[in-house]
């Protein structure tokens, strides 16, 4: 079965700076349950790169295998794409940076992709603070293979199924924070409030952008018992505060009261405002994140919001010092500079 989305588009649908309406951003018809918290993170990735005036031919969306990895299919249908190995969207994405730094990277994946089989690719993409945005669409099941627990489900939790399961989880942040990530978050594919400029931060972010999306499998893991449902997540988050992303070319007007925000300026002029913070908790801390984390964990709750953000990060092609053009551009000429050029380097290092 194929499908097609209308052509016909309201003809006073609002534009962005580049005169491009979200409709220019979208993908095809989503094959996904009705009401998976997937398609709302597709939603609100749309709304974001519209509302940043993003050209849809800059951006690389790229995923691994999974419930997940099939919403790149329903976004940014004009952008370039590669649907990769189970786990091992990473390794692709990490080439493909290398190969044209001008691009930006989005990486989508699930718990089972990125927790499970994808965790070694995870870990060296943080050490390496590879310049990329990577969601996980984590709803603690395996949907695409009939609800099995995945390794982010919670001691405890019952699917559909009904047997509660016996491990704890991996909690994707902490450990993020552990590996060292330059940018973590974690919200709710229900909350696109908060979700959207999220992404925007962590689009504008220069290095690895992890957000973690809680995302109810309305199939098999959306029962009361389940602490990935969206009726325990609406009962249970608590965030670290409003966040507010202001782009570079706007002006910036608050009305919020003085001392109860945190303005940080990104890495391309854009600035986020942190709108009353979690008392105690300080996002430019990485111990303060962690112990956050932890102190929710223990109460049974779920922290959302902006995490954690290194103001100081240094991508890939930083700490590499690689070529500001991007190597895909790079001609004979360049990578073959002759032979006084070599005799140089080798006496370099003798």
């Amino acid at each position: 079965m194929s499908y097609q989305l209308p052509n016909f588009r309201h003809p006073e649908l609002p534009v962005n700076e580049l005169g491009y309406t979200r409709a220019d951003y979208e993908g095809s018809i989503s094959t996904l349950c009705a009401g998976c918290g997937h398609d709302s993170i597709a939603g609100a990735i749309v709304k974001a790169v519209h509302e940043l005036s993003i050209p849809p031919h800059k951006i690389a969306k790229l995923s691994g295998i999974g419930c997940s990895s099939k919403s790149p299919a329903y976004f940014l249908g004009k952008s370039h794409g590669f649907n990769s190995v189970h786990g091992r969207m990473p390794s692709v994405a990490t080439g493909a940076a290398l190969a044209n730094r001008d691009m930006i990277y989005l990486g989508v994946s699930g718990d089972g992709d990125t927790a499970s089989i994808g965790m070694g690719q995870f870990a060296h993409a943080i050490r390496r603070n590879l310049n990329m945005v990577y969601i996980v669409m984590n709803n603690g099941c395996y949907g695409l293979t009939k609800g099995q627990d995945s390794a982010t489900a919670d001691e405890g939790s019952t699917s559909k199924k009904g047997d509660p399961n016996p491990f704890d989880a991996i909690d994707l942040p902490s450990l993020a924070l552990n590996l060292g990530a330059t940018f973590i978050a974690r919200s709710f594919s229900g909350d696109k409030g908060q979700l959207v400029p999220l992404i925007k931060a962590a689009i504008t972010h220069r290095g690895f952008a992890m957000i973690d999306v809680i995302s109810p499998c309305v199939t098999f893991n959306n029962n009361p018992q389940s602490t990935k449902s969206y009726e325990f997540v609406r009962e249970h988050a608590e965030a670290t505060g409003t966040v507010d992303f202001v782009p570079m070319r706007e002006e910036i007007t608050t009305s919020y009261p003085p001392g109860s925000t945190a303005e940080v300026t990104m890495h391309d002029g854009s600035v986020l405002h942190l709108h009353k913070q979690e008392e105690g908790m300080d996002p430019f801390d990485r111990i303060s994140a962690m112990n956050a984390l932890e102190q929710h964990r223990a109460r049974g709750d779920i922290l959302t919001g902006l995490i954690y953000l290194d103001e100081d990060s240094r991508e890939l092609h930083e700490v590499l010092e690689t070529s500001q053009r991007p190597l895909n551009e790079l001609d004979a000429s360049d990578l073959c500079p002759g032979n006084r050029v070599l005799a140089n380097i080798n006496a370099s290092l003798r």
